[in-house]
C-alpha cells in the first residue's frame, strides 16, 4: 500500500457531524490564523459543489470558503497566512472536509489528504502518499481518495481501508460518487482508453462500459447511481448510460468542434443535464432516459429484492418522453443515410460565458443553473422548459469579493 494513515479512534461519531456555525472561529494547529487578508492577494486555486450543490467551496492561497448557492452568501471562511488548498471536498453541508494543499507551506504537501473537523478544529486523519493526491470524493459513509494509477476507498467512520482500484492514468482525478445510502456507486476510469469502470459495492458487482473511443473526460453519476453521464477527450458527444447493465440510453451533441468538458451535471429529477466546456457555452439537454426513483424509499440496503427487481427494468421501461425536446438537423429525417451528426440531438437551452475559464454548472430550484468559475464569479440564469433558447441571466456575483464576515 502506497500510503501512511493517521487517524483517531471512532473518527466521525454522529453527534459531532454538524452544520457550520459562521460564527465558530477557532485557529489551526498548522498555520496561523490571518485577519488581515487582502481580497487583492488571494488566487482561486479550486472550486467544487457540495454532494447536492447546495453551497460550493473555494479553495484559495489563503484557506478556503464556503458559499451557500440559494440565496447566495459567503458563510464561513478560514483565512490562513501561508496555507494555500488545490483540492477542498465538503460532506454535504457538515463540518467534515477533506484538504489537500498546493505545496507551498511544508505543513500542506500535495501527496497529503487531511479529514479536518471543523466543529473541534483538529485534523481527525491524515493520509500521506507517495505521489501527488489528485482527487477526493466524500460521501456519508466513504471516503475516496483519488491517484494518478489508484483509487483507495475508506470507510469514513473508522477510516479502515475498504478496496483499492486501479485505473488508467488519471491525471485529472475523475472519480464520481452516488450519494443515497441505500446504494454505494463508484465509477471511475477503468483500465483501457475511454472505458469506465462501475463498482455496485452493496451488490459486489463490477460493470465495464465502453463508453468513447478516446479518454474519459468528465463524467457523473445520478444520485442513486444508477444513471452515468459520460464525455471524451473529443468533447462532441455526452453519453447516459444505466450502470446496472452498461446500456447506452441516450446520446447528445454539444458541437462538433473538439472541446475540453470541464463539467456534466444531472438534475434531481433526472429530466435535464447540464455541460460546461472552454468553448464559454453551458448547454442543456433534455433527457429521454426515466428517473429511476429515490431508492431509499424501497429499502434502506442495496441489494434487497425490491432495488434488485428496479435494476432489471426493461430499457423500454428507462426512455420516457420529456417536456421539452432537443434540436436536431433539418437532415435527420435522412438518419441512417447520413453522418450520425445530422441525427444528433443538440441542446435545448444555452447561457455564454467567457470562453477558455473553468466554469462548473449545476442545478438549482425551479429550472435554474447555477453556475460557478475559475475567475471567481458565481452566475444564476433560468431556462424556458417548454420552448428552450437562450437562458436569462438572473445573478452574477464576483465571490471572492463578496465579504460576509
Amino acid at each position: 500500500m502506497s500510503s501512511t494513515v493517521s487517524t483517531s479512534r471512532g473518527v466521525i461519531p454522529p453527534k459531532r457531524v454538524g452544520t457550520y456555525d459562521s460564527h465558530a472561529r477557532p485557529s489551526y494547529p498548522y498555520d496561523q490564523p490571518a485577519s488581515d487578508i487582502c481580497d487583492d492577494d488571494v488566487e482561486l486555486l479550486t472550486v467544487s459543489w457540495n454532494q447536492d450543490y447546495a453551497c460550493f467551496v473555494a479553495g484559495t492561497n489563503h484557506g478556503f470558503r464556503i458559499y451557500n448557492s440559494e440565496p447566495f452568501k459567503q458563510t464561513f471562511r478560514r483565512d490562513l497566512k501561508s496555507a494555500g488548498f488545490r483540492i477542498v471536498e465538503m460532506l454535504f453541508r457538515s463540518n467534515i472536509l477533506a484538504l489537500v494543499g498546493n505545496g507551498s507551506s511544508p505543513q500542506y504537501p500535495p501527496n497529503k489528504v487531511m479529514i479536518w473537523d471543523d466543529h473541534v478544529n483538529r485534523c481527525i486523519g491524515e493520509f500521506t502518499f507517495r505521489s501527488d493526491v489528485r482527487g477526493v470524493k466524500l460521501r456519508r459513509d466513504r471516503l475516496v481518495i483519488v491517484l494518478e494509477h489508484k483509487i483507495y476507498v475508506y470507510n469514513l467512520t473508522d477510516l479502515k481501508l475498504l478496496h483499492q482500484i486501479e485505473t488508467l492514468a488519471n491525471p485529472k482525478g475523475l472519480c464520481c460518487l452516488s450519494h443515497h445510502l441505500s446504494t454505494c456507486v463508484l465509477a471511475c476510469p477503468g483500465l483501457h482508453r475511454g472505458q469506465v469502470r462501475v463498482e455496485h459495492f452493496g451488490l459486489k458487482v463490477t460493470k465495464f462500459i465502453n463508453a468513447h473511443d478516446s479518454h474519459i473526460a468528465c463524467l457523473t453519476l445520478t444520485m442513486d447511481g444508477l444513471l452515468l453521464a459520460t464525455a471524451s477527450m473529443k468533447g462532441t458527444l455526452i453519453r447516459i448510460f444505466n450502470t446496472m447493465d452498461g446500456t447506452r440510453l441516450q446520446e447528445v451533441r454539444r458541437g462538433a468542434d473538439k472541446a475540453d468538458i470541464y463539467s456534466i451535471a444531472l438534475s434531481p429529477n433526472v429530466q435535464w443535464l447540464a455541460v460546461s466546456s472552454d468553448k464559454g457555452t453551458v448547454h442543456i439537454f433534455s433527457l429521454r432516459v426515466r428517473g429511476l426513483g429515490d431508492v431509499s424509499h424501497h429499502s434502506t440496503m442495496e441489494g434487497t429484492p425490491e432495488l434488485m427487481h428496479q435494476n432489471s427494468t426493461s430499457l423500454d421501461a428507462l426512455i420516457c418522453p420529456t417536456s421539452g425536446a432537443n434540436a436536431s438537423s433539418s437532415l435527420s429525417f435522412m438518419k441512417g443515410v447520413l453522418p450520425n451528426y445530422f441525427s444528433s440531438e443538440w441542446s435545448f437551452a444555452q447561457f455564454h460565458l467567457p470562453e477558455n475559464t473553468q466554469f462548473f454548472a449545476a442545478f438549482g430550484a425551479q429550472n435554474t443553473v447555477l453556475i460557478i468559475g475559475m475567475d471567481g464569479s458565481f452566475y444564476k440564469c433560468s431556462f424556458d422548459p417548454v420552448n428552450g433558447g437562450g437562458m436569462t441571466q438572473q445573478e452574477h456575483i464576483k465571490f471572492l469579493k463578496a465579504d460576509s464576515r
